[in-house]
């Protein structure tokens, strides 16, 4: 299943209060959706999901959904390491209006391949919606194979798999290995380009919070045939997808954000904000790509 070129994992705006700002959400999406936004992923590693209640997940979720009133994708983040709560959770998202859900990979627990292929199916088998699994060992250690995902991609709503392992090989064969109904998206920024070449799908990106158009054109230029003109975007544009992981994510995004006049509030603990000298960095960093625009 095709979500589209370019899906932003979204940061949670807080106030002043660090409390979830309704208000700053509504405003991020409307950015997002006019600067080349696909679709959303709500409540993920970048939405700083580890420290979002369940109450203020579902909140944000529902009031995500009706904001983009089905203009584009919203997909929730519904997996953790527990499967029973991740079941209930997925059966709230539902209930809320999400287009589908995305699994991370059962972090801490380090469950086999057996163990992660069952955590999937039964989480799958509980919803009607599409299910995106996620792969992301440097958050989960665990790394789940091409095997395992080939294996899920026969489950009925299984339908795309986001990448964050970094491993081409291990993505070449799971797109050689799966049917061309089964999407595969890059989860790292940096990756966008070389995933495409290999026969990927698109991006679920967080430099599209503030280079959201020039991801879009590159995968455009790509999937088009212009492949000098998207290794040049690529080349450009990797400064800033790497400068926004200089530090510990979001705080970086979030102060680049606020850089272009969106402020989106702070992080929380354990997360920090950006050092005055951090900051002066990714400000230089992101006038490189305006200056070569």
């Amino acid at each position: 299943m095709n979500f589209g070129n370019v899906l932003t994992a979204m940061v949670t705006p807080f106030d002043e209060n660090g409390k979830v700002d309704f208000q700053k959400t509504t405003d991020l999406i409307e950015h997002l959706l006019e600067n080349g936004s696909d679709g959303l992923v709500i409540a993920g590693t970048t939405g700083e999901s580890p420290t979002l209640t369940k109450e203020e997940k579902i909140s944000l979720l529902k009031h995500t959904v009706k904001t983009v009133n089905q203009r584009v994708p919203v997909i929730a983040g519904t997996g953790s390491n527990n499967t029973a709560a991740s079941i209930s959770f997925t059966k709230e998202a539902e209930a809320c209006g999400a287009d589908a859900i995305m699994l991370v990979v059962p972090y801490y627990n380090k469950p086999s391949q057996r163990g992660l292929y069952e955590h999937f199916a039964t989480i799958a088998n509980a919803t009607g919606l599409p299910v995106m699994l996620y792969n992301i060992p440097g958050r989960s250690v665990v790394k789940m194979d091409a095997d395992t995902i080939v294996q899920l991609s026969k489950v009925e709503n299984i339908v795309s798999v986001k990448e964050a392992s970094g491993d081409i090989d291990l993505i070449s064969e799971v797109i050689e290995r799966t049917n061309d109904n089964f999407s595969v998206y890059s989860g790292e920024d940096s990756t966008t380009l070389p995933l495409l070449a290999v026969g990927g799908d698109g991006v679920i990106s967080v430099a599209s919070h503030v280079i959201g158009n020039e991801i879009q054109q590159m995968v455009s230029a790509f999937k088009s045939g212009n492949v000098s003109e998207a290794g040049a975007l690529h080349r450009k544009l990797l400064p800033v997808m790497n400068g926004l992981f200089a530090a510990p994510s979001p705080s970086p995004v979030k102060a680049a954000l606020s850089m272009k006049g969106i402020n989106m509030g702070s992080v929380r603990l354990p997360l920090l904000e950006l050092t005055d000298a951090e900051k002066q960095v990714l400000k230089q960093t992101l006038n490189l790509v305006s200056v070569a625009k």
